[in-house]
């Protein structure tokens, strides 16, 4: 049996002299060395568990931080709890330090500092590390509706933020229309909307996200620019590009974060128009107006037809959720289920991770044989401004 690479450096750090035993269970490394000299940098403090170790996990994933080992700890401080990561790279200073630099400016990190924590400081941390990891790993209990609902609008707002934020887009401020931060409270609102749509009609909270992390990250920005559409003749509204043979070619582009083309906000407000559901049990902000205007659809609304044209196509497919998820990309007659896989890997990773937010995962990791010690941690790194 082979150990990971955190856990060999932790059992060496604990217990010098099991260096042997550690390279007889497959890893051959020079752990002392590892551990005097491969820089070590914070790279992020978060205010709350759950932004903390969705970071974490993403910082994980970068492809420019592989070979690294990315820790997450916990402190507490006048203020309320700090969750802070650190990063120990690959050995030689000078090129991990442009590294780092690069990912900074990139908008992967914020900023970064180099520091020489002690040794007993690095097995705190990681302990804690294989604590969070477990926590957040453990089985799915309930659907998220069933979570309190506060807890769950919060993480769910966290999770919109999350994604926001670490869009290509958003890092790299290539978006005009991407001018102004969603805000806490904007994240809110939409987490808020999102929830009651899917109360409304009875469609998973996850399959929300899922849809709109893969469509456009929940960012209010136009898509497909360039699609048209021929039609038989215009309807009001319509952006005419051409004529021909007693047919006109629209502009057919998506429109808002659910990313829903001007064609199918016609056929899904056709759709709601005869519905016969009681929208007063919708919040007044959610209920679409009897008159369409394509040219000015706010999120709010749009979050309802999200969810109106889901909860058709789980109908129209007899509940098959791979199927609806595909033909809200790929239409009813050509579902794209490779679209529709991409959604799920969204929709599990979120349910599982916001459950166990929503849930109070502090309680579970203190249900766990790893404990966190306040101030076991005497030196948790350089105090900044990095985020």
């Amino acid at each position: 049996m082979s150990l990971r690479k955190e856990d060999a450096l932790s059992l060496y750090l604990d217990d010098p002299s099991s260096q042997s035993r550690i390279r007889e269970k497959g890893v051959d490394l020079k752990l002392s060395a590892f551990c005097l000299s491969h820089p070590k940098a914070f790279i992020g403090v978060y205010s709350d568990e759950l932004t903390a170790y969705l970071r974490f996990q993403y910082l994980q994933g970068l492809e420019e931080l592989a070979g690294s080992t990315i820790l997450m700890m916990n402190k507490e401080s006048d203020t309320g709890p700090q969750y802070r990561l650190y990063v120990i790279l690959k050995n030689d200073l000078f090129p991990q330090n442009e590294k780092l630099a690069s990912l900074q400016i990139s908008g992967y990190i914020s900023g970064y500092q180099f520091f020489s924590p002690p040794r007993f400081q690095i097995v705190q941390w990681m302990k804690q590390t294989r604590l969070f990891e477990s926590a957040y790993d453990r089985p799915v209990r309930k659907r998220l509706l069933q979570l309190p609902r506060k807890e769950l609008t919060s993480a769910v707002a966290k999770f919109i933020l999350f994604k926001v934020r670490t869009d290509r887009r958003v890092r790299a401020q290539i978006e005009p229309d991407l001018n102004k931060p969603l805000t806490p409270e904007d994240a809110g609102d939409f987490a808020a909307n999102m929830i009651d749509v899917a109360q409304f009609y009875h469609i998973p909270v996850d399959m929300l996200l899922g849809i709109g992390a893969t469509e456009n990250n929940y960012l209010d920005v136009r898509g497909d620019l360039k699609h048209a559409i021929w039609k038989k003749h215009a309807h009001r509204g319509d952006i005419i590009l051409k004529r021909k043979n007693g047919r006109v070619l629209v502009s057919d582009y998506s429109v808002g974060p659910w990313q829903i083309t001007r064609e199918t906000l016609r056929y899904v407000h056709r759709f709601y128009l005869h519905d016969d559901r009681d929208y007063s049990q919708l919040p007044e902000r959610l209920r679409p107006p009897k008159r369409l205007d394509l040219d000015h659809v706010d999120t709010d609304i749009l979050t309802t037809y999200a969810g109106l044209l889901l909860r058709k196509l789980l109908d129209d497919f007899n509940g098959d959720v791979a199927k609806a998820q595909g033909a809200y990309n790929g239409g009813p007659r050509d579902p794209n289920l490779q679209y529709s896989d991409g959604v799920s890997l969204v929709s599990n990773y979120a349910r599982r991770i916001l459950s166990m937010a929503a849930a109070g995962n502090s309680e579970s990791i203190e249900q766990t044989k790893l404990k966190i010690v306040k101030g076991a941690t005497e030196n948790p790194g350089p105090d900044s401004g990095v985020q």
